[in-house]
């Protein structure tokens, strides 16, 4: 019983962040500085823990005489936890200085974003359907609120709606997927599931795969992929800088540990009959994806329309994993670590340069950027050589391996895609690159602003180089080849 209270310890410690910090809502005592730091306190303390349980489970389930085999234990779900408490504690450090020059944050985005992580951590946890979508509805509604937290903007109070309106449709087809899936197993365990799908032919779980369909319908709405990505540009851009930078790394993470353990473990004998289904989606997600990224004028939607070819990238692992690809979902680990870095990393100084701006960030604003910021436009530069998957950046490497098992899988044209929708993507990256360092300032500004903000920015720029050099000259610290193991580690502990 103490084991596990020290294991359910890092979500519980979110949650009740969550509350106190709800309950502090009214209080004139706390500044945003105080709320903040508060917030980034109860989601450190919940990293250092989870940390230290990476690798130390002795028991299967959390508390299975109370919840049954609902919520599992293993590294997989533990280092998908470190990479949500990580991205929201990055999220409000980095978002320091642009909540405090925006007059309609206050104690409930801080709430918000706890909440959100909670739903998160049981999504990776949740080892039973009803519990997944309650968890799933956890981290979206949080996510909703979030996206229109600017009240009195119309573009974040329609780009709330659309996704609210939107997501709720794709919310019920995993409603209806677990109710055909429970239709056909008597069971709504993943455990049981596994082996219904084990123990028969796929020509005898028909209503089974449509069900198994629709949840997938779900994932792919919340992952970006065409034709399910309509709400993505639109969001993005009207959500605050700080919403856009969580939901674009570290919402989406969340999405894919469910999706993965559902595909790798639970559906993974009838994986063959989604293969030429989500071959095509991939091909529109890459190629819609970068014509959306290439017709956009505002770097935020520029971001906004190549995360939906990153969701393309990732879906080449996953279709590889069904034609029998060993690298495919190690692959799919890394590539969510590069991309996290990376996103987080640029939309970063998006906030950071926002902070005395109250519009939208476009190609021009950028010009001659690298006169004004010199230091913020190398890290940035940095992160779009990485999103573009440029050599000696972790985005590369990243690329390499989802390639690599595409070609292992014998997904030639879809790899050779992925390869070309990369040298279309140096178009839109390069471009803001350009107008960086390419055109004259009228207001050189060399100093460089020493802050929280810009030192953990220049950390993440730091780790984009590192975990593309793949060396291990420092012990503690993984490179390229640590980062791979690591992921290794978490897909062999899926059971």
């Amino acid at each position: 019983m103490i084991e596990q209270l020290i294991l359910a310890l890092p979500m519980a410690i979110v949650v009740i962040g969550a509350f106190v910090l709800m309950l502090l809502s009214k209080s004139t005592r706390f500044n945003l500085d105080k709320l903040n730091l508060l917030a980034v306190l109860f989601l450190a303390i919940a990293f250092i823990m989870q940390y230290f349980t990476l690798g130390n489970h002795t028991i299967a389930f959390l508390f299975p005489d109370v919840f049954g085999e609902s919520f599992i234990l293993d590294d997989f779900s533990t280092i998908f936890d470190m990479m949500f408490t990580g991205g929201a504690i990055l999220t409000l450090l980095v978002n320091n200085d642009y909540i405090k020059s925006r007059q309609y944050y206050s104690t409930e985005y801080f709430t918000l974003i706890l909440f959100s992580v909670f739903g998160m951590i049981m999504l990776s946890h949740a080892h039973e359907l009803v519990t997944a979508f309650i968890a799933l509805e956890i981290a979206s509604l949080s996510i909703y609120a979030l996206a229109g937290y600017h009240k009195n903007n119309k573009v974040s109070s329609e780009a709330m709606m659309k996704y609210m309106v939107l997501g709720s449709m794709s919310s019920a087809f995993f409603m209806l997927g677990t109710a055909l899936i429970y239709g056909v197993v008597g069971s709504t365990s993943l455990t049981e599931i596994a082996l219904y799908t084990s123990s028969h032919t796929i020509d005898e779980m028909t209503l089974l795969i449509v069900g198994a369909s629709f949840i997938m319908v779900t994932i792919m709405f919340k992952i970006g992929a065409v034709p399910f990505h309509s709400w993505v540009v639109d969001v993005y851009h009207g959500a605050p800088y700080p919403v856009t930078m969580f939901m674009a790394s570290t919402f989406k993470i969340a999405i894919f540990a469910i999706a993965l353990r559902l595909y790798l473990v639970n559906f993974a004998p009838i994986n063959s009959f989604w293969t030429e289904m989500l071959q095509v989606i991939t091909i529109l997600t890459l190629l819609g994806g970068s014509w959306l990224a290439i017709s956009q004028k505002l770097v935020k939607r520029m971001l906004a329309g190549s995360s939906i070819v990153h969701s393309g990238y990732l879906l080449i692992a996953l279709s590889s994993i069904g034609l029998g690809s060993e690298l495919a979902a190690p692959a799919i680990m890394f590539y969510l670590l590069a991309y996290f870095l990376s996103a987080v990393g640029s939309f970063g100084i998006l906030s950071f340069i926002s902070v005395h701006s109250k519009k939208q960030m476009s190609y021009e604003d950028f010009k001659g950027f690298a006169e004004r910021r010199p230091y913020m436009a190398l890290m940035m530069s940095i992160f779009m050589f990485s999103l573009a998957g440029f050599p000696s950046t972790i985005g590369f490497l990243g690329k390499f391996y989802i390639f690599s098992a595409a070609i292992e899988s014998g997904q030639i044209l879809l790899a050779g895609l992925g390869i070309m929708t990369a040298f279309i993507s140096v178009y839109y990256y390069f471009k803001l690159i350009a107008m960086m360092y390419f055109y004259p300032s009228q207001t050189p500004q060399k100093k460089l602003t020493i802050n929280v903000s810009t030192v953990l920015i220049a950390v993440m720029a730091l780790l984009v180089i590192w975990g593309g050099i793949g060396t291990s000259l420092i012990p503690f610290i993984p490179g390229a080849d640590g980062f791979i193991d690591i992921a290794k580690q978490a897909m062999s502990s899926l059971k």
